[in-house]
């Protein structure tokens, strides 16, 4: 019998295959294999929503392949990934296999949340039908993202500059930077001051702080009223007035689910959230332990908001703690943790997890790359560390009076390690480590021998990092575990925000004009309670509790509405931001934001008859400062065309080098591929876009030859094609051959 098993990625099929030996061919739709259509919308109302698909560019052969094995096979297992996306891979693939597929051959759906011999085979005997609910769902979720794209993104070309584009869940995101950003601008800063004493008990000291004035807190404003107090103070006599000892639990965190993995990676490992979803990725597939033939799945699948764990899981670490530590690191009975805050957890996974406890980090380290180790050691350290016993710290509390004044402070002592024996890394309350003298006794006095008192200054909200980005938006309900890297990466690539120095989010005049548009004219859309709501109703569609069709209309009868308004005048100009800052050159119209091909610059508001243009800045209280141009540094090389020196210049994309002596000279300097045109013979240059940069023909547009993969300037093994490409996907790194027609690939 005759058995096909398709998988998503192909970094799956050697793991997979060591399982079930030559019964089953493997193959891979190397991720998605059809969407909507590229260039027209591609969803029409007609009583139903009716959704029109397309196979991906460079998909063809993929699909076709997969086809031709099934058309012999009398079996069929669908087994892409076990969520939304990884359903309408199998839903997709399906349309075209029942068309192929010989009389009496049967098409599975199958699912597992780790690649095991004993989940897969559980799988396969076990087998379902593709779950047309969950189909339901992606679909809705792409029909939305689409209508918001489609038909917003055309009004920002129009009304603010080319190649602008708007999405549902980012744009919220985007919103959420920015009016922090509006926050950190309209903050005031206000002095306070605190004042610590030093006092000696025998013959050892310790400090504690002023904490009241008589029944009210110490509120002290300015230095006048600090002075005042402090002069009080050295008058008075002091005692102990107080000592309370009490024992304090922190209890074991919980295991990881996608967004407290990334949070952790960030914070610990600096790990951005993509980054973080590759890495696990392969840990999830199988990476080889010694040996390249045979991979080992490491990770449970790593998109998921839950933290359930299985029997089996629960079982297995309990057993190693129970080998490895002592009686009192094990808890009576296993620690089960809830999730907490808005939108419904998604229960078809467990939480994050190692399939195989005893494969401890240290004995596997040497085997893996260094940042499969880092996030394999988080993840293992993480699950072990969520059944082990709480930790326990005796605290003592000291309050001490003189007067009118009332000083306290807090000792914390590690009496028992716990779970922290084996996990700290993302201990968020960082134990202070106050020693206090042990001899300490209510009604003992003590001798005040210093104080010392400090002006402070409030501080403004900080700035988003992707890790706190993703905090929010969990607890907000926006966007899903399969969502957030995605999200994310859009925003980074994006001209709507720069990073700053501490790698935090700060958005750019071009992403506050953005949103301040989209939210004064599409508010249901950019408000965050719609945005989690429609999480919640996608859910809801997913669970069968609503219809696919019914939330679609639903939306789209305010949104054309919405969208229309929006539209509005086709002739109106482009969106300025006046600012208060009149114009150096006429010294009669204020500048204005503007944007143009090369990004935001400011001009003057009576152009034409002024044509004043600057670059600027911002400073930290957000007030607009004119930056004065660079000056021309010329380089040693010397213009191919005209013999005058070459110059360095930044462009919207990036420095590119050209001629000193534009306008009567228009070289600019390109770098050459090792080969010709393979369409006309023409020379291969570099260029940039949006996107980033990319390799074409100099012929363009007679001849539009392209290649937007890395190039590798190797020819193909196969059909001798002049060079390979590298493509990497969320599911691995692949070496290509450019030529369609061969077909060449393998595995980086």
């Amino acid at each position: 019998m005759k058995k096909l098993l398709i998988v998503e990625s192909p970094a799956k099929i050697k793991t997979i295959k060591k399982f079930l030996g030559n019964e089953f061919q493997i193959m891979s739709t190397m991720g998605h294999v059809k969407d909507l259509p590229k260039k027209r919308l591609g969803v029409t109302i007609n009583g139903t929503v009716d959704i029109e698909y397309e196979v991906l560019e460079g998909k063809d052969k993929t699909l076709a392949d997969i086809c031709k094995a099934a058309s012999t096979s009398d079996a069929i297992y669908l087994a892409p990934d076990p969520d939304r996306e990884g359903e309408i891979i199998a839903w997709n693939v399906n349309e075209d296999l029942v068309k192929v597929i010989k009389k009496g051959a049967k098409i599975h759906r199958i699912a597992f949340n780790e690649i095991t011999q004993t989940a897969i085979e559980e799988a396969i005997e076990n087998p379902s039908e593709i779950d047309q609910k969950k189909v339901g769902a992606q679909q809705a979720r792409r029909v939305l993202d689409r209508w918001v794209g489609y038909e917003v993104s055309p009004i920002l070309w129009r009304k603010i500059a080319p190649g602008l584009s708007a999405g549902r869940v980012q744009s919220v995101a985007l919103r959420q930077i920015c009016e922090r950003e509006q926050e950190i601008r309209n903050f005031k800063p206000e002095e306070y001051w605190t004042v610590d004493g030093t006092f000696k008990h025998n013959k050892e000291e310790f400090v504690a702080q002023l904490s009241h004035i008589g029944t009210k807190k110490a509120d002290i404003s300015d230095q006048k009223t600090a002075d005042a107090i402090v002069s009080d103070l050295k008058k008075e006599s002091y005692i102990i007035d107080s000592v309370e000892d009490k024992t304090r639990k922190k209890n074991a965190p919980p295991p990881f689910m996608t967004s407290t993995l990334q949070q952790a990676a960030y914070n610990t490992l600096g790990f951005s959230v993509k980054k973080t979803m590759q890495v696990a990725q392969k840990l999830y597939e199988g990476m080889p332990l010694g040996d390249e033939s045979s991979p080992v799945a490491l990770i449970t699948y790593m998109r998921t908001d839950s933290l359930r764990l299985s029997d089996t899981a629960l079982k297995q670490a309990r057993s190693y703690i129970e080998g490895n530590f002592t009686k009192n690191y094990l808890p009576s009975k296993a620690n089960v943790f809830a999730k907490k805050g808005k939108g419904n957890t998604q229960d078809a996974h467990e939480a994050i997890r190692p399939i195989d406890v005893s494969l401890a980090p240290e004995k596997i380290k040497r085997f893996l790359p260094a940042d499969a180790a880092k996030l394999y050691d988080l993840i293992w350290k993480r699950f072990i560390a969520g059944q082990m016993t709480s930790a326990e710290y005796a605290q003592r509390q000291v309050t001490l009076t003189g007067g009118k004044y009332i000083f306290k402070v807090t000792g914390s002592t590690l009496i028992f390690d716990g779970f922290l024996k084996v996990y700290t890394a993302d201990d968020d309350e960082k134990e202070q480590k106050i020693n206090l003298p042990k001899d300490l006794k209510a009604k003992d006095p003590v001798n005040l021998n210093k104080i010392d008192p400090k002006q402070h200054f409030t501080q403004p909200p900080a700035r988003f990092t992707e890790a706190s980005l993703v905090k929010a938006l969990e607890k907000e309900g926006i966007g899903r575990p399969s969502t957030y890297a995605a999200i994310l990466n859009t925003i980074r690539e994006r001209s709507y925000t720069t990073l700053d120095e501490r790698k935090r989010f700060v958005p750019t005049e071009l992403g506050m004009t953005i949103v301040r548009m989209l939210v004064e004219n599409l508010p249901h859309i950019m408000n965050v309670k719609f945005t989690a709501h429609m999480e919640e109703d996608l859910d809801k569609i997913a669970n069968g509790e609503m219809e696919r069709d019914e939330l679609l209309k639903n939306f789209y009868s305010t949104f054309k509405e919405d969208v229309k308004k929006f539209g509005g005048d086709k002739k109106a100009k482009k969106e300025a931001i006046a600012t208060g800052l009149k114009c150096p050159e006429c010294g009669k119209e204020k500048l204005a934001i503007r944007f143009g091909k090369s990004g935001e610059f400011l001009g003057c508001m009576g152009y034409p008859e002024c044509s004043f243009t600057s670059n600027f800045e911002r400073d930290e209280a957000g007030q607009i400062k004119l930056v004065e141009p660079k000056k021309v540094e010329l380089l040693d090389e010397k213009c191919p065309q005209c013999g005058k020196p070459l110059r360095e210049i930044q462009g919207k994309f990036g420095p590119f080098k050209a001629c000193s002596g534009y306008p009567e000279c228009k070289y600019i300097h390109r770098e050459k591929a090792n080969f010709d045109c393979p369409q006309c013979g023409g020379e291969v240059v570099q260029k940039v876009w949006r996107g980033g940069k990319f390799w074409g023909c100099d012929n363009y547009p007679k001849c539009k030859f392209a290649v937007f993969d890395t190039i590798i300037d190797k020819p193909c093994p196969k059909c001798k094609w002049p060079f390979l490409t590298e493509k990497s996907t969320k599911e691995a790194t692949e070496i290509l051959c450019a030529n369609k027609e061969c077909g060449y690939k393998k595995e980086a």
